[in-house]
């Protein structure tokens, strides 16, 4: 007879392969265990118990690959033991002994995860092919684990190299996004600098109205490096991960700005610039040195729209809380890109710069936001000012709203949400 619970590595007849292969026999009856550990202590690494309990203490101390149950058995029977065993290893295959238990039964037991049943008394060679197909499966669903298991890491690799990549073109955009926002400021400072040099070379001495023009020159100067160190320091925040603080900008302020930094821009002497002037103190939901950036190369890219002289206008207006919204009305010739966030019914502001130069054409302007698009020659474009203004715009959870018709102009606005309103 074999002991209640017994762990027999004999294996004299089985290859490596096979002793590594582990079988859990379970039953009450003496002689079964016996029968069963006769038949298959040759073929695999067999662990033997009496009851429920003692096959799981078995279990927690080594794990097996297939348990062979007896359904009846004093205590925990074995539908109960088949549950407990797959808690601890959803994989194991159960192998279940019958003697005279139901359809209904064992239509549960399968439907709870026997791998098959076997009516009692047993046929040995039916035994073992239950057993021997068991471990087939458990095999099979051990690959299919580790393959899920790489599947899963490479998927993790593929998103981190992702990741990595998204990171790598942001950077990229970021230091171009900096370049080209840089390189207005630097071309008006260089507009003054030409502008200063004529002055101190056509005058032997400096009189009054000359020496408070070189005072507004050396000012704009100034103004302008502190506007580049903001943006840089802006941008560089924003590589860090630092939230960047939209505080407010007054939208008067902001279009006495602009009208300072293209006074001295080629592009602004070779065509007519209309800013209207807003004599109200309303403010606009997004930091001044953004602002300022998007209205910049809104201007720029309309005062550049044409080789031809025209007319570029910058203008704003405010929508009170109950104002209609028609610019969130779809329309012919338009494209609109809103901020999630963006508040339909709020008070806005919105901001537009309008020229009468030949249009988009509807194949160009659903392409105008993206980075590095632009449909000037090499060399004379980088196709990032647009791009810049949208990044900028969604970032203070505004709205931009593009109207073109080929022939007869071009407007873009930008709406943001006033400060006291947004709160």
């Amino acid at each position: 007879m074999s002991p209640a619970l017994i762990n027999d590595s004999k294996s004299s007849t089985s290859t490596p392969a096979q002793a590594l292969r582990k079988l859990l026999v379970v039953d009450d009856d003496p002689s079964v265990r016996h029968a069963l550990w006769i038949t298959f202590r040759d073929l695999y690494h067999v662990t033997l118990a009496d009851c429920g309990d003692k096959a799981l203490e078995a279990f927690k101390a080594e794990p097996t690959d297939v348990a062979v149950l007896d359904i009846r058995m004093p205590g925990k029977d074995g539908m109960e033991v088949m549950k407990l065993l797959k808690e601890m290893d959803p994989h194991i295959e159960v192998v279940l002994l019958t003697a005279y238990e139901t359809v209904e039964y064992i239509r549960e037991a399968l439907r709870l995860g026997a791998f098959d049943y076997i009516t009692k008394p047993f046929h040995v060679d039916q035994l073992r092919a239950a057993v021997s197909n068991a471990l087939d499966r458990r095999e099979t669903s051990r690959k299919t684990a580790g393959y899920d298991k790489k599947f899963e890491q490479l998927q993790k690799e593929i998103h981190t190299q992702q990741i990595r990549e998204e990171l790598a073109r942001t950077r990229n955009e970021i230091y171009a996004s900096i370049i080209h926002d840089i390189n207005g400021p630097l071309t008006v400072v260089a507009g003054y600098v030409e502008l200063i040099q004529w002055l101190i070379q056509h005058a032997a001495v400096l009189e009054g109205d000359q020496v408070n023009t070189l005072r507004s020159h050396t000012g704009n100067i100034a103004r302008q490096v502190k506007n580049c160190i903001e943006l840089s320091r802006r941008y560089l925040g924003f590589l860090e991960g630092k939230k960047q603080n939209n505080s407010a900008a007054g939208i008067k302020e902001v279009f006495y700005d602009v009208a300072e930094l293209l006074k001295a821009h080629p592009q602004a002497k070779a065509n007519e610039l209309v800013i209207q002037p807003f004599n109200s103190d309303i403010a606009a939901a997004i930091h001044s040195t953004d602002l300022l950036q998007v209205l910049l190369n809104l201007t720029i890219n309309g005062l550049q729209c044409t080789q031809m002289k025209h007319r570029v206008e910058l203008y704003a207006r405010h929508y009170s809380v109950d104002a209609p919204r028609p610019f969130l009305a779809p329309a012919p010739h338009t494209n609109l890109i809103r901020s999630p966030e963006f508040p339909d019914n709020s008070e806005l502001i919105g901001i537009s710069v309008q020229d009468n130069g030949p249009g988009i054409p509807e194949h160009v302007r659903e392409k105008i936001f993206e980075p590095y698009f632009t449909t000037k020659p090499p060399g004379q474009g980088t196709g990032l000012g647009l791009s810049i203004v949208q990044r900028l715009t969604l970032q203070a959870k505004g709205a931009i709203h593009l109207y073109s018709m080929p022939g007869e102009g071009t407007v873009f606005s930008v709406y943001f949400p006033v400060p006291s309103a947004r709160g």
